[in-house]
């Protein structure tokens, strides 16, 4: 049973609908791997147990009879405690709602139930998401899977070493400015984040309204399909016969030469890889794309400040001071230019469009940076700093832009490669995504 932990959540509910894996045994072979691992308390918030024997043991029933209600009935997953699981807490990484007890569950949660799936529990996360690191030192910082002294990228931190470390095959998180995408590069997993407004994010704690969205953490492309039919209560897209023969990339040259070495080195042999299965690599710049980054100061924390004054006023000494300065470097800000911000926004995103509808996708290495020391972060400000700003730098670019983007391991440890397509195009994506995973690996 040991060998479970192991596998895609794909290849779990494939198990179970041939009878070779009970639901309840496989619940309590997650449960049970989760209370033995040394840094479960680092991970997870807390473990929904009762709710997941309870789920577990509708769903071998179902699947006695039957009547499984998809591909992803009776597999665990793991919640990033920011979305409301109803009787639990959901203090989204801050003392500042210790106490806010959910009275109902997120809508993805409630879809993800009604799918058939087991809820795990809630994992940690950096605090009101405002961060890449995954650095949390008011509640915990999970371990980075290829070294615990090494952050583990955020800020759905805990949602990525559930699953790296084998005690989820599914993790959901949110993305604001790469905050599924980030922690999954790091930990060498795959993450997709999704078009604003194509996941319902009722129930869900905001960090930033304009920007936030939600999507899975996983080990293949397979299961982000499956996870965002099932989060969405959707139907998953069809991988079969996904090829990168003909297939046309934009490689946006400055992000890709300005990561630091191991990242970029990682990224270009990927890349050699696709274009050894077909895949034609054509370098460039985006001038709209650059413009809409050049707005980030003003599209990120004026808004974020904006949701959580009042709670971060009336208690700023419950946060974090650098998580708190974050924040309050949106304070200041003058609507007129924030307005002028989201104007001038839409107008490169448009732009951005237009001149990149010939390819397949955009492609750039998922983070610019390797994850960095945890004590260092913590001791040296300035370290703590530049390591945040760079560690979102590439994810940002399609917040910004609204796109959506998937991330996928490089085979170097802690390096991705991102590949970013348009609004609503996740089912083209998750295909390029297949044939891009087979060429990789």
């Amino acid at each position: 049973m040991d060998d479970w932990l192991a596998l895609s959540g794909a290849e779990l509910g494939r198990g179970i609908a041939r009878g070779e894996i009970d639901a309840e045994a496989l619940c309590e072979t997650f449960l049970s791997a989760i209370a033995a691992h040394p840094h479960r308390d680092a991970i997870f918030t807390t473990v929904t147990e009762g709710r997941a024997r309870a789920e577990a043991s509708a769903a071998a029933r179902r699947a006695r009879l039957g009547l499984r209600r998809g591909p992803l009935d009776g597999v665990p997953v793991s919640w990033k405690d920011l979305f409301d699981c109803a009787g639990e807490v959901t203090a989204s990484g801050s003392a500042l709602l210790a106490e806010r007890v959910a009275s109902r569950d997120a809508a993805v949660l409630a879809n993800a139930t009604l799918g058939g799936s087991v809820c795990l529990g809630k994992t940690h996360m950096s605090e009101l998401a405002f961060s890449g690191l995954g650095l949390n030192p008011i509640t915990a910082t999970p371990p980075n899977v290829n070294d615990a002294d090494l952050v583990p990228g955020g800020s759905s931190s805990g949602a990525a070493a559930s699953v790296a470390f084998g005690l989820a095959p599914i993790a959901i998180g949110s993305d604001t400015g790469g905050s599924v995408r980030n922690p999954a590069a790091w930990n060498d997993l795959v993450g997709l984040k999704t078009t604003l407004h194509r996941v319902d994010v009722t129930g869900a704690v905001p960090l930033v309204e304009s920007m936030d969205t939600i999507g899975p953490l996983c080990r293949t492309v397979e299961d982000a399909a499956l996870a965002l039919a099932l989060i969405e209560g959707g139907r998953a897209a069809d991988l079969r016969g996904a090829t990168l023969a003909g297939r046309r990339f934009l490689v946006l040259q400055d992000y890709a030469e300005t990561s630091r070495d191991a990242p970029r080195e990682a990224f270009e042999t990927a890349l050699a890889r696709l274009s050894d299965a077909g895949a034609r690599i054509e370098r460039g710049v985006s001038e709209p794309a650059n413009r809409a980054m050049a707005l980030t100061p003003l599209l990120f924390s004026p808004e974020a400040y904006a949701i959580w004054r009042e709670t971060i006023e009336a208690a700023p000494g419950k946060m974090y001071p650098r998580i708190l300065e974050r924040f309050r470097t949106g304070r200041d800000a003058r609507a007129s230019d924030v307005l002028a911000a989201y104007r001038a926004r839409a107008a490169a995103q448009d732009e951005y469009l237009a001149e990149t509808a010939g390819y397949d996708a955009v492609l750039l290495p998922t983070s610019a940076i390797l994850p960095p020391d945890r004590r260092r972060l913590e001791e040296d400000d300035d370290y703590y700093v530049s390591e945040n700003l760079m560690a979102l730098r590439n994810t940002r670019v399609g917040n910004v832009l609204g796109l959506c983007g998937l991330t996928l391991p490089t085979g170097v440890p802690s390096c991705g490669l991102m590949a970013l397509a348009p609004p609503m195009a996740e089912e083209r994506l998750l295909r390029i995504g297949a044939a891009m995973e087979r060429a990789l690996t």
